[in-house]
């Protein structure tokens, strides 16, 4: 037997998400971000408080990783020229590709994983604000760091006040170490890749893209190793918190943007008789040879035929 839905109570499909709406939304987060980043610079002087705090939080711990790293890449060119060019690009380039590769391919996986993406850069953005910090690449040379960038810059784009392009480097907020969303883009982009990439390769991007990345943040000095673990600690934050802004935002667009009603049936249609397949007629019109009904229009139940015509002969009736 086909079962027969009921009008209006079948689920209606989620709407199909659009780059011409996606493409806005993300510009507008991450305008967002940048904006709230160059605001929340902070004190200066604060800020190289809280970035010796966690020297020596490291060095209480020999969690300072930073220090072999970064003697490595200024010693050797070779190694700090591409990782220069590596943290000063990457994440400006394998970000969006893994979100259009998402939207492309795993159209069903895309809208968790970009909520996912954006509730961890908001997260980030508030420890910018709460937490300004200062660079290694920053501290006086007294603590033994060399802004790769800076000796390295005439093989770039970027000048020697950060990796802007030059002129450009006051139009960054350099204090905003704490966390390294470049660690956290990284590890989003890893588990992307890992699991919803097929072959052998992407998995084995998926692992080496955030590790070169935490060991390219510390050894350029842009980054600690406890900047990196926090860049790692909002993405996990974010991952929990992105089911509730998803709930949120569904609450949100059912409120405030008109949904479409379902096409009710035709009452003319569903008033008529149907007596065979593609046969229908209206009420009252009868088929040639078809038997009257016992009670016709206006007689009574419980009266014979022969009183149903008033009296008329039976011929005509």
């Amino acid at each position: 037997m086909q079962h027969t839905e009921t009008p209006g109570t079948e689920a209606a499909p989620a709407p199909r998400l659009r780059w011409w709406t996606e493409l806005p939304l993300i510009l507008l987060v991450y305008g967002f971000y940048s904006a709230g980043r160059l605001l929340a610079r902070g004190d200066v002087s604060g800020a190289v408080d809280h970035g010796l705090a966690l020297l020596r939080f490291e060095k209480a711990l020999y969690l300072n990783f930073e220090h072999p790293l970064n003697r490595l890449f200024t010693r050797e060119a070779w190694i700090g020229i591409p990782a220069d060019f590596w943290y000063a690009s990457l994440h400006y380039l394998v970000t969006p590709a893994v979100l259009v590769w998402l939207f492309r391919s795993r159209a069903v996986r895309y809208r968790a994983a970009r909520t996912w993406l954006m509730t961890s850069t908001l997260i980030g953005l508030i420890g910018f604000t709460l937490l300004p910090t200062c660079p290694p690449r920053l501290l006086d040379a007294s603590h033994g760091f060399v802004d790769t960038m800076a000796q390295y810059s005439s093989y770039g784009w970027w000048g020697g006040a950060a990796s802007a392009p030059r002129g450009m480097g006051d139009m960054t907020n350099q204090y905003a170490a704490m966390p390294s969303l470049h660690v956290g883009w990284a590890l989003w982009c890893g588990v992307m890749l890992w699991r919803f990439g097929g072959t052998r390769m992407t998995k084995t991007a998926a692992v080496a893209y955030p590790l070169i990345t935490t060991i390219v943040v510390m050894g350029t000095a842009n980054h600690y190793f406890l900047d990196a673990v926090a860049g790692a600690a909002v993405m996990g934050a974010g991952l929990l918190l992105t089911p509730a802004v998803m709930r949120t935002a569904d609450r949100v667009k059912s409120r405030f943007v008109p949904r479409v009603a379902p096409v009710a049936a035709d009452s003319s249609a569903a008033g008529s008789s149907i007596v065979s397949a593609g046969c229908q007629t209206s009420a009252g019109e009868r088929i040639p040879r078809q038997r009257e009904s016992r009670f016709e229009d206006g007689a009574e139940p419980g009266a014979s035929p022969k009183d149903a015509g008033d009296g008329a002969p039976a011929a005509a009736r």
